[in-house]
């Protein structure tokens, strides 16, 4: 019997939303924005997708991430120490649980977009 080959495009990292409890899928190599919008879900905010806006601004409660380069005008050295990140710059290592703050936590909270 052959032991079959994970390739690391392969692998799938939960993320889960905890202001919502709303959980789905980001592949190895997705940034965490791709991930969200490809649930269909209308009202995510999603700017530039560069880390130029600072419109998907989340916070990483758990798990292991690392991120590309992001303006620090909307993400100071200190809120990177502390899991604050931008959303389309975040590849999740690991199963990770964010919550979303500023701009984006108004659009993913809200019950008419199903969110809830």
């Amino acid at each position: 019997m052959m032991d079959a080959v994970v390739h690391m495009t392969d692998l799938k990292h939960q993320v889960t939303v905890d202001d919502t409890g709303e959980q789905f899928f980001c592949d190895d190599g997705q940034v965490i924005l791709k991930a969200m919008e490809a649930l269909g879900r209308r009202g995510i905010p999603s700017g530039c997708h560069g880390g130029g806006c600072g419109v998907c601004k989340v916070r990483v409660l758990s798990g292991r991430y690392h991120t590309d380069t992001m303006s620090r005008e909307h993400v100071s050295a200190e809120e990177e120490k502390e899991g604050i990140v931008l959303a389309c710059r975040t590849y999740p290592q690991t199963d990770i649980t964010v919550s979303v703050i500023g701009k984006l936590n108004k659009a993913v909270t809200r019950k008419k977009y199903g969110f809830i």
